[in-house]
């Protein structure tokens, strides 16, 4: 299990967020902060693995509590949900080795993608052996083998791309939604948008697979660039 930390000043965003990590499997929510000083004394107390934080904190900054984390030696990952959009602050956070960056207001799904993408790349970095170009475009959050192009339709996210990408091309010979979907953790309707996104783009093929009854099942295949 991943231990979470949520740290915000507003109860009602934090209760929020604590929801949405409920949702995604391998995480719980360990603790709630309000301020900074909770949040460093959760942190020393409760050995959280990933920390969501706030930038605008009452005590201090969400950056002041990345910098007394690190000084202080503890191995954790952060991810940055905040309003704060000023340049020098988002450079700040990525400086201190944040994991991802969400602005405020954004839709559950986009948290939930963070936190897929963010599991996937523990599992990646935590596992044996030598790791190929594609798991490392996945852990970087860059484009592999099958990328996202730079302008995604509304309602598609970078993130939860490059995850049903990846799944597409480990899949053989093909993947059907539902499949893809339960692979991810995400809703069979959401996988099929972007799989159906990939056939337009050219970007992967569909076939028809007919059984005895029913409709028949679309099947995705990566095509090779």
């Amino acid at each position: 299990m991943l231990d979470v930390l949520v740290v915000d000043d507003d109860f009602m965003v934090a209760r929020a967020h604590e929801r949405v990590v409920e949702q995604v499997a391998g995480y719980r929510v360990v603790g709630v902060a309000h301020t900074g000083a909770e949040a460093l004394a959760a942190i020393a107390a409760l050995c959280p693995r990933l920390v969501l934080l706030d930038i605008y904190l009452p005590d201090m900054t969400g950056l002041d509590v990345i910098r007394h984390a690190r000084s202080r030696g503890n191995d954790l990952d952060f991810i940055v949900l905040s309003a704060a959009r000023e340049a020098e602050t988002i450079s700040a956070a990525l400086q201190g080795g944040i994991a991802s960056y969400l602005l405020k207001p954004f839709k559950v799904e986009e948290l939930l993608s963070r936190l897929t993408v963010y599991s996937e790349r523990r599992r990646l970095l935590g596992r044996p052996g030598d790791l190929s170009q594609s798991d490392l475009d996945l852990a970087l959050g860059t484009s592999g083998t099958l990328s996202a192009p730079p302008a995604l339709p509304k309602g598609l996210s970078k993130e939860t791309s490059l995850l049903v990408a990846r799944s597409l091309s480990d899949s053989a010979p093909d993947v059907a939604a539902s499949e893809c979907a339960e692979a991810l953790g995400l809703s069979r309707v959401v996988a099929r948008k972007y799989l159906e996104h990939f056939v337009l783009t050219g970007q992967a093929t569909v076939t028809l697979r007919y059984g005895q009854t029913g409709r028949p099942q679309r099947r995705y295949a990566s095509r090779p660039i």
